[in-house]
């Protein structure tokens, strides 16, 4: 047995068992309000969601039992559901229980993107039969169907938290059952009374470390078996890509399901000035930020839909133009002994935000010394969610991963509103995500989208790029795959659709196919 101490983690393994190191603390495992990758992956293998999408984007019945059936309006949705399923506790997982924890969700769910006014009611037509009234008919129902937000709870075991959160505990249906919670740790038991396939392990530890330095250099030692790649500094990631190819390491790479992106606030002086936050897109040289930051490895982007969803194969958002940008400067009056000062944002505890920051303030001081300057700040990544909301940065770098692989779950949280002024949104997602931008026929647009399929529906959000394109409140950045690096002991990990590393996967090889 060997024992493994960091960062006040101490992790006991037998040589079967599977360490999984991340940074990042997880602070709950409510699905009504977790939000964040890190928490999001350790929910996806302790619950199931309805669905899952194969590799051709259909639907895949995971605990419901075959596809939905829609009626001719596309306002109610049958759904049948499996008869075999048990929750952690024992109980089992039947319409009830699927009804209890899709209301809990819609009553006392902080993440209202993920089901926005889709669902009107909930309903249990019979006992393995559940029906989901909508308000309007929705194309990205089936995405949301898959979302592990949506993971069905114990009615038992969440009866006292039926309008609160349960932080620190999670009973659900998933292939793991959780025996042990911490911020930076978590211990995983396979499930005995799983109704689908039993994990490939005899259990995991999930393991935080405190910085970069220390989960590299677990991994460097053998200390722990898999790590996940938004945990450690750029430099390091590139230096286990190269460790890959000589074959000392297995990568694994998931699909490109995350955009980096910059919120300008737009409802204040001096950014509420159109031409000002389209001068900033425009200082932006991408090509240079992604080989410099990232070695490559993050791909540049110039869209807030990744390319492999309907709507993503464009590249609305203009290149990189000083030239214009000066231009734009001068007219606002600009370049003439008078530099436009911009405060950005970076998350401290994300490595590459910082790179970002410095190598973005090199090229406007290279680019536009006389117009323009970029004044740095780092804050912690709690500290920016919880203010982001009250308008509390001029400029700050951010990342997103939608909770279901669908155009709705990017452009919702960042450009929804419902109540906004000209172009400024009061209430709504986009004044919650620190923009506070909007545009007359954007949100009828939205609803559109979601409304419609195949190149109709493709018409529509390239609409709604060209409109914020326009606004220029967000500048997409790149585009990241999620990446992992295993012990030639560990069968290389693998990834869903979704972006999720599948923990049930992990599997020790024997000493003879190590070698090989």
């Amino acid at each position: 047995m060997a024992a493994f101490t960091q960062s006040g983690c101490q992790v006991s393994s037998t040589s079967q068992r599977i360490t999984v190191a991340s940074a990042g603390s997880i602070s709950s495992l409510d699905p009504a309000q977790v939000s964040t990758v890190h928490s999001l992956q350790l929910l996806s293998a302790i619950g199931d969601p309805l669905y899952s999408l194969n590799k051709d984007g259909s639907l895949q019945p995971r605990l419901a039992a075959s596809e939905p059936t829609i009626s001719a309006d596309g306002r109610l949705v049958t759904i049948p559901l499996r008869t075999d399923v048990r929750f952690h506790d024992g109980t089992r997982f039947d319409a009830k229980a699927m009804a209890f924890s899709l209301r809990r969700f819609l009553r006392i769910g902080t993440l209202s993107y993920v089901v926005g006014d889709r669902i009107k009611a909930v309903e249990v037509e019979a006992p393995h039969v559940l029906r989901l009234e909508l308000n309007r008919r929705s194309t990205s129902l089936e995405g949301l169907l898959t979302s592990i937000n949506l993971t069905p709870l114990s009615p038992r075991a969440y009866a006292k938290h039926k309008d609160s959160f349960l932080h620190d505990n999670f009973v659900g249906t998933g292939p793991y059952r959780l025996t042990k919670f911490n911020e930076k740790q978590q211990r995983l038991e396979p499930f005995e009374q799983y109704w689908g396939d039993p994990p490939k392990n005899p259990g995991l530890d999930l393991i935080s470390l405190s910085n970069s330095t220390a989960l590299f250099g677990a991994l460097r030692s053998g200390e722990v078996d898999v790590l996940l790649s938004a945990s450690i500094d750029e430099d390091q990631r590139h230096a286990l890509n190269q460790q890959a190819k000589r074959g000392d390491l297995h990568e694994s790479v998931g699909p490109a399901m995350e955009i980096g992106y910059i919120t300008l606030l737009s409802n204040t002086a001096p950014l509420s000035d159109q031409r000002l936050r389209q001068a900033i897109a425009l200082s932006l040289d991408r090509d240079e930020v992604s080989e410099r930051v990232s070695y490559g490895l993050r791909r540049p982007l110039r869209a807030l839909i990744p390319p492999s969803l309907p709507g993503g194969g464009v590249a609305p958002w203009p290149k990189h133009n000083p030239k214009e940008a000066k231009t734009l400067l001068r007219q606002s009056g600009y370049c003439q002994g008078s530099q436009l000062e911009v405060p950005l944002t970076f998350r401290s505890n994300v490595p590459a935000d910082k790179l970002l920051a410095l190598t973005w303030q090199a090229q406007v001081q290279r680019d536009l010394a006389d117009c323009m300057v970029l004044k740095l700040d780092g804050v912690e990544s709690t500290t920016v969610y919880r203010q982001l909301g009250e308008g509390a940065f001029k400029a700050v770098i951010l990342d997103w991963l939608g909770s279901y692989p669908d155009p709705e779950a990017y452009l919702n949280p960042l450009l929804s509103c419902s109540n906004a002024e000209g172009h400024v949104c009061l209430d709504g997602e986009a004044a919650i995500s620190g923009s506070f931008w909007s545009a007359p026929g954007l949100q009828t647009a939205l609803q559109d989208s979601d409304s419609v399929r195949g190149a109709p529906r493709v018409a529509v959000l390239n609409t709604i790029e060209e409109l914020t394109v326009n606004g220029a409140a967000y500048i997409p950045v790149w585009l990241e795959s999620p990446r992992s690096w295993s012990q030639r002991s560990v069968k290389p990990p693998q990834y869903n659709r979704s972006g999720f590393l599948r923990l049930a996967e992990l599997e020790r090889v024997s000493h003879q196919q190590e070698g090989n």
